[in-house]
């Protein structure tokens, strides 16, 4: 395994040496590749850090006129990184949470993975594939990889194979995990996606010619086989969020979009309300009164314990969360899946119904909540960085589908929709392929604004 390893980095560095843009789109199609872990000289790191590093490097190196104020090199000489302020803020909030860590391993291990790399890509993504060809060609790698993590996915549902949980390998509960180790990481990792290539989709749709047909088929197919793995992962999250993600593209997409789908709307409302036992389910689920909802009810009462004191400014430090919410944790909750009137009150002395409506909560890596997560994590202020990070991109990928028209711009606002929506209940974030996501999104709206500076500065001349 070791001699593989390393065959394999000496070969991507020979990629990334004289091929710098197929390193990058290796990269974007690796991202799972994190699954690979191993140690350098003590140091634990994975497949995929180790290609966004040596990339880096090999540009960083390639590049002899870097200069340390931020220009981008090449068609974008002179102009500054978009969300530069932001994404330096977001650097140094994430710095100070490792010395609220006290610097350990694990602290500098999170910094490194989910901050410093995906932030490294980001920079070598808008030097290395600029502009509109590099734009297709980071879709056509979120597509492969897309391709690839539903195909596995698809093939776990029809076989059991390969799903190294018994409870969710066994057909009457069968959740598929693809590459990962949990059924909602294929949602986390494959909705932001779909809305990205619905998008492109619907850009190339009326372009001819057999490439543009192959292409058309490859990002159809790819769109069809990840939904259907986030139905056979069963995670509901990803489905919600992607669905009302969907509506929102398809409703600023088209004409009769604005009037169909306020009708649909209306009908699937009116539908629900009718109809008791779908009322009582949607209700259950938008209130968070479910199995899941109360235990990500009682994750957040105990987060926010550990947000006092001076845990509330600076937060609990890189990887701290499960030591900080240990001593506010409870073991379990009581769960009232009969609907039982007074609940509280009829377990109340009867062992054996407290037995049989005793549920219990492991303590998780993070609160499970994109907020709570950010702030414990990297403190307040990076949560508001990250939050107005976000909100700053909906707004600008907004404005670049009306003001341009170009559907892109609205394919990442529903993918950013998506992941928000998803992270109200999950870690849409912390985990090495989700955060070197995120910035991979971000990069591609970067691209195309600018694109349009230099466009803009055409004009003017």
């Amino acid at each position: 395994m070791e001699i593989t390893l390393i065959i394999s980095l000496i070969f991507f560095s020979f990629i990334a040496y004289y091929h710098l843009d197929l390193a990058v789109f290796l990269i974007i199609v690796l991202l799972p590749s994190y699954l690979i872990r191993f140690d350098i000289l003590g140091i634990p790191i994975t497949f995929l850090e180790s290609m966004i590093l040596l990339g880096f490097l090999v540009w960083f190196i390639k590049t002899t006129k870097l200069k340390v104020t931020g220009w981008l090199k090449h068609r974008y000489k002179r102009l500054t990184y978009p969300f530069a302020i932001e994404i330096i803020l977001i650097l140094i909030s994430s710095f100070i949470a490792l010395f609220v860590a006290k610097l350990d391993n694990a602290a500098l291990g999170i910094f490194k993975a989910y901050f410093f790399e995906p932030i490294a890509l980001y920079i070598l993504i808008l030097n290395v594939l600029p502009g509109k060809r590099g734009r297709e060609k980071i879709i056509l790698a979120l597509t492969v990889g897309a391709l690839s993590t539903s195909l596995l996915a698809l093939y776990q549902q029809l076989t059991g194979l390969f799903i190294f949980n018994e409870f969710w390998a066994n057909l009457e509960n069968r959740r598929v995990v693809s590459w990962f180790g949990y059924p909602n990481a294929v949602g986390l990792y494959l909705a932001p996606i779909i809305l990205i290539l619905t998008s492109y989709l619907k850009a190339i749709s009326k372009n001819k010619g057999l490439v543009y047909r192959l292409k058309q088929i490859l990002v159809f197919t790819t769109i069809i086989l990840s939904v259907l793995s986030i139905y056979f992962a069963k995670s509901e999250g990803a489905l919600i969020a992607l669905l009302v993600a969907f509506v929102i593209f398809i409703f600023f997409s088209f004409k009769w979009a604005k009037i169909v789908v306020p009708i649909i709307i209306l009908i699937a409302t009116a539908t629900i309300l009718l109809t008791q036992p779908l009322k009582s389910y949607v209700i259950d689920k938008i209130s968070l009164n479910d199995l899941s909802g109360e235990i990500r009810k009682q994750q957040w009462r105990e987060t926010m314990h550990t947000l006092e004191g001076s845990s509330f400014i600076f937060g609990n430090g890189l990887s701290k969360y499960p030591v900080a919410v240990a001593p506010f944790h409870q073991e379990g909750i009581f769960f009232n899946r009969d609907k039982i009137d007074n609940f509280h009150s009829v377990l109340y002395g009867d062992a054996k119904l407290r037995a049989k409506y005793w549920q219990p909560v492991e303590i998780y890596l993070y609160p499970h909540n994109i907020f709570l997560n950010f702030w414990t994590e990297i403190g307040i202020f990076g949560m508001l960085l990250f939050t107005w990070l976000i909100a700053k991109f909906l707004l600008k990928s907004f404005n670049v589908y009306k003001r341009d028209k170009n559907i892109l711009g609205l394919g990442l606002f529903s993918a950013m929709i998506a992941l928000l929506i998803h992270g109200l209940v999950d870690v849409p974030y912390f985990k090495n392929d989700l955060s070197a996501l995120f910035f991979i999104i971000i990069a591609l709206l970067a691209s195309i604004l600018l694109d349009n500076k230099i466009k803009d500065k055409k004009i003017t001349k």
